[in-house]
């Protein structure tokens, strides 16, 4: 091996860009994944293609074995390089791509000498492939070191034979349980199902995989013979029913297809690897030209443009919550959970202790380590006096949705507060130019409106006023990211961006629901055009108070009327999931759906009454300037309403559905049920053609 001028490595006469090749003194040969150019490892075509050229020197003149490493401290390999994909998709290459990773992975599975996966952080997707056809695999214990196969959520499956080997390896069972879910497993869970063969400390990583490579292992029995006995004809034919069920319970199959197609493939299909192989191409480069792939992975990238906003200098080191309720409660724990010193203030004690005792099933859950859990717990301390105001350097005020409450609350904090430090609100619909007036440093007041449940629900949105310094975006925007939020820079009018989206949606469901059509078919209606819960439930575990609170602000503003059933409903003891009993009866944190009456038929208008309203406010909210642009507002519906993914965003899908078609059905509707459907302005927008 050599370097040339410009930094390239040579092997045997091949100019290398991406991989290093280095002989070990005890004859193994290690390949140093390096990607040019790039800071993580992805597998472009180009790093196939050397690869490729590397493996056919290694079949004319084996060493003793192959390492496959990465020379990148941040991970192992993130997967195929989706950007490239994309491309390939629009120019209808797609099966090429996919022949050329099964092509060169078979290569590295058919060298005449013991190969072994060194693997180190993130290893992903095609990572994961490569991995695979290794003979080995030996994997760092460091908690970084996460591995899977999460094609499943692009809308596609493995398809550089990951689909066919894993099943092999370690059985269909636990085979299928990751490829179904997209999940990742820790290093000692993957060893625990046969995925990986020995652990190994990060410094030792290399050397433990050459000692394998020249002395090998023999798997057990047992995971040997799971291998073999669940891929047999008969196992197959008795497993793929039970994991279509499975799936079933959780996707719709015309929604997402992948997942049918991963089980109906590897259940019909018999015979050698080439013949595997084959179906497994053919079916993914059907599911990548299919609306969900593409919308997916549409998904994927406006999640990397959130993520990629914001600078790591946001300055926050202790954050201050003023309000210990549900929403500030959850603030402050996933705050403290995510490694910032919190206070958290209330105006009694016993609101605090609630909060905190809530905090500590949040860090039960989330830190598995029984030794770390302490230091994680003690980073969050009650505060009712307020004593940590004058250090923190990050306030978020999530008290009740009153203006005066809220500007009688910063009339006392904001005094208290360092020169750089950061005053927030929560609200979730009141414009800030009423709650900035009387501030004596707007410029550093933004909102920061979270979305319950905090812990799951990914987005927050940085609410703007004019008055605002950009400064501050960035800051909140790089705190978010800390946090492992997805931050939208919005603008600061009524409900912003996503109650402003949902709040039409929730409204026409409770008129429904008003006028007597059943609240389980109007559920089924939303769930059946993909949404990930009923409207009626959804206004259910929200509470009919907070929804009340949302349509006294909101109403006014976009000209709608409240049925008197959302308000006549939102009397203690009738407020939905948290008083047990609501629009639904709830029993044990779940709804009781009465069933529909027998022969029922819901209008059959019913899907767009619901759904075209949130499309109506989404191009409003364009034309308003909401949010920077199309993108923008997809995601921030995707990630803050859960909106159905494999249509791409309210946007996304009135291109796809075309804008005149859209607006045809809502001019009938208009006609149908009133002046609440009338077209919203923007319709005309070219933003809405694409």
């Amino acid at each position: 091996m050599s370097n040339d001028a410009h930094g390239h490595t040579s092997f045997d006469g091949l100019r290398l860009q991406h991989w290093q090749a280095q002989r070990r003194d005890d004859g193994v040969l290690v390949l140093a994944l390096d990607r040019a150019g790039e800071s993580v490892n992805a597998l472009s075509q180009g790093v196939l293609v050397e690869l490729e050229g590397l493996l056919e020197r290694l079949a004319f003149d084996p060493p003793k074995g192959v390492v496959v490493a990465s020379a990148k401290p941040s991970g192992f390999i993130a997967g195929a390089d989706i950007g490239e994909f994309q491309t390939f998709d629009r120019n209808g290459t797609v099966v090429d791509a996919i022949r050329r990773g099964q092509a060169v992975f078979q290569k590295l599975a058919d060298l005449p000498c013991p190969t072994v996966a060194a693997i180190h952080g993130f290893c992903m997707g095609g990572g994961t492939e490569l991995a695979l056809a290794c003979r080995y695999r030996v994997a760092s214990r460091d908690a970084s070191t996460r591995i899977g196969l999460p094609e499943v959520k692009l809308g596609i499956y493995p398809g550089w034979g990951g689909s066919v080997r894993l099943p092999r390896l370690v059985g269909a069972p636990a085979a299928f349980d990751l490829m179904l879910t997209g999940r990742s497993l820790s290093a000692s869970a993957a060893r625990g199902i046969g995925l990986v063969d020995k652990l190994a400390e990060p410094a030792l990583l290399v050397d433990e995989a050459a000692k394998l490579a020249l002395r090998g292992t023999t798997r057990p029995v047992k995971q040997r013979a799971m291998g073999w006995l669940t891929n047999t004809w008969a196992a197959r034919q008795a497993l793929a029913p039970v994991l279509t069920k499975q799936v079933a319970r959780k996707a719709r199959r015309e929604h997402y297809p992948a997942p049918y197609q991963l089980i109906s493939t590897w259940q019909r299909t018999g015979g050698g690897m080439r013949r595997k192989l084959d179906a497994e191409r053919r079916s993914v480069v059907k599911l990548a030209s299919t609306p969900t792939a593409r919308n997916l992975i549409r998904v994927y990238f406006l999640q990397e443009r959130l993520r990629s906003q914001g600078s790591k200098d946001h300055g926050v080191t202790h954050v201050h919550v003023v309000g210990a309720g549900v929403m500030g409660g959850d603030i402050a724990a996933w705050s403290a959970y995510k490694g910032f010193e919190v206070t958290l203030q209330d105006r009694e004690q016993r609101f605090v202790d609630a909060a905190l005792e809530r905090a500590q099933q949040l860090f039960a859950k989330k830190v598995k380590d029984d030794a770390k859990r302490p230091a994680v717990a003690a980073r969050l301390r009650g505060d009712a006096e307020g004593m940590g105001v004058p250090n923190a350097d990050l306030v978020i005020e999530a008290i009740i949705e009153n203006p005066d409450a809220k500007r009688g609350l910063y009339a006392s904090v904001e005094p208290r507060l360092k020169p750089d430090a950061l005053l927030t609100t929560n609200t979730s619909s009141i414009a800030l130019t009423e709650l900035r007036g009387e501030l004596a440093r707007p410029a550093q007041f933004a909102g920061l409106h979270y979305f319950n449940p905090v812990a799951l629900m990914p987005l927050v949105e940085i609410i703007r006023h004019d008055a605002m310094d950009a400064g501050v975006e960035q800051r909140l925007a790089g705190f978010c990211r800390a946090i492992d939020k997805l931050p939208v820079p919005v603008a600061g009018t009524p409900g912003f961006l996503v109650n402003r989206v949902l709040f039409p949606y929730l409204l026409e469901a409770v008129t429904a629901y008003a006028e007597g059509i059943p609240g389980p078919a109007i559920d089924k209606a939303a769930l059946k055009f993909g949404m990930p819960m009923g409207p009626i439930e959804l206004v259910d575990t929200v509470g009919l108070d907070v929804a009340a609170g949302v349509a006294r602000e909101l109403a006014p503003f976009l000209g709608l009327s409240v049925p008197a059933a959302l308000a006549a409903q939102a009397e203690p003891g009738r407020r939905g999931k948290k008083d047990g009993q609501g629009l639904y009866q709830w029993e044990d944190g779940r709804a009781v759906k009465p069933d529909l009456p027998e022969g029922y038929t819901p209008p059959a208008d019913l899907e767009d009454r619901l759904v075209l309203p949130l499309l109506n406010e989404a191009v409003a909210c364009l034309h308003d300037g909401v949010v920077e642009d199309a993108d923008l507002l997809d995601a921030g519906v995707i990630f803050g309403t859960g909106f159905a993914p494999f249509r791409g965003g309210p946007i996304q899908y009135i291109r796809e559905t075309g804008v005149d078609a859209v607006l045809a059905r809502l001019k009938q509707l208009q006609a149908r049920h009133g002046e609440r459907f009338a077209p919203r302005p923007g319709w005309d927008s070219p933003a809405l053609r694409g």
